[in-house]
């Protein structure tokens, strides 16, 4: 089986640095293991308003059935081997994943109501735009790992 993994992020218009980064680990990902990007705009308000709308957006764009997983500074410490294990039950039972990625100003409180799970991917407040590729890149050590390849060590 497969899982079917979705990265919803707040942001259009990513530097090509982010872009370039973002779909060489992508690329690197088996049919299995694919990784969809769908991307919302930044909102034009400003504060709580636009962290409204930026999460109204995302909870639009997301399917029924997906297991969603917040990207929130204070959420869970996993560790690549605990996201590895995740991942393993993830494609074993077919699951739909959605991971959220919120603007500047982080995530609405009915994003983190929406998820299953929140997960930090560090203490440290990382650019949103840098989380796509941290994030997809430990998809793929995940990955890696699963499959006994190389580039984990």
């Amino acid at each position: 089986m497969a899982a079917r993994l979705r990265i919803l992020a707040v942001g259009t218009r990513m530097p090509g640095w982010v872009q370039q980064g973002f779909e060489d680990y992508r690329k690197r990902l088996p049919r299995d293991c694919a990784v969809e990007l769908r991307e919302v705009p930044l909102s034009r308000r400003e504060g709580a308003r636009a962290v409204l709308e930026e999460g109204e957006a995302l909870l639009a764009a997301l399917h029924p059935e997906e297991r969603v997983i917040a990207l929130e500074v204070d959420g869970e410490d996993w560790s690549t081997a605990d996201l590895a294990a995740r991942l393993r039950g993830w494609r074993d039972d077919g699951s739909r994943v959605a991971f959220l990625i919120g603007g500047p100003d982080g995530l609405a409180e009915a994003c983190r109501a929406r998820a299953a799970r929140r997960w930090s991917l560090s203490r440290l407040t990382l650019p949103h735009p840098l989380v796509r590729i941290v994030l997809i890149e430990q998809l793929y050590r995940a990955w890696s790992i699963l499959g006994g390849h190389p580039y984990h060590r």
